[in-house]
């Protein structure tokens, strides 16, 4: 497989050089050029790899301005507090060293360059079940203040997706459902907590605890 402009150049940020260098030979192996060193330009990609999620963030450049590159982050093992951890330090996509083929690699860094994400399965369904058993359940607005989400589980996924800036495309592919369901859960999520727009639900939604 040759390099195309379908694939953005990917700088990769490693402290460990066996991780740094199996990430780089699978990304050459999926047609991907790889940049070895220097600072990660506008909306460059950087895969940031460790053995656990702050091993990587750790190895990430700095970050002046939100949004300067796409981070992803690869480690050996992924929870859903690493998930939460990774999303609030600006990442779009996680996925786990072992699963790091070539082809999953291209397609992960194809869907970058247009600013979508993507979150193993299993981390998925561990952060809806963790919020479920918060109290994500749906509740009167008024709970709130009771320490129950007024949200449910879906809810609370799509909100904290948003807040990390996915668009609907990327939400929708996260979660496996349509575009349509994505914008049915974010009208009923800004219904339930009486906001006006994205904008507010997340700043809300932050400052209540919820995300």
């Amino acid at each position: 497989m040759t390099g195309s402009a379908e694939y953005p150049h990917v700088y990769v940020r490693a402290a460990d050089t066996t991780i740094r260098e199996a990430v780089t030979g699978r990304l050459r192996l999926a047609g991907v050029t790889v940049v070895a060193g220097g600072d990660p330009t506008a909306d460059a990609v950087v895969l940031a790899a460790g053995r656990t999620v702050d091993e990587a963030l750790d190895a990430c450049p700095p970050r002046p301005r939100a949004g300067d590159y796409r981070l992803l982050v690869a480690a050996e093992v992924l929870s859903p507090a690493d998930a939460k951890r990774a999303f609030r330090a600006g990442a779009r996509t996680l996925l786990r060293t072992a699963e790091m083929t070539p082809d999953r690699l291209a397609a992960i860094v194809r869907s970058a360059r247009h600013g979508e994400g993507r979150l193993p399965y299993g981390v998925l369904v561990g952060l809806l079940r963790g919020t479920a058993e918060r109290g994500g359940s749906p509740a009167p607005h008024s709970m709130a203040g009771a320490g129950v989400s007024p949200l449910t589980a879906r809810q609370t996924a799509v909100l904290t997706l948003v807040a990390d800036g996915h668009g609907n495309t990327a939400i929708a592919d996260a979660l496996s459902c349509s575009q349509h369901t994505v914008k049915n859960v974010i009208y009923d999520l800004m219904a339930r907590l009486q906001v006006r727009n994205r904008t507010h639900a997340v700043a809300h939604a932050v400052r209540a605890g919820l995300i």
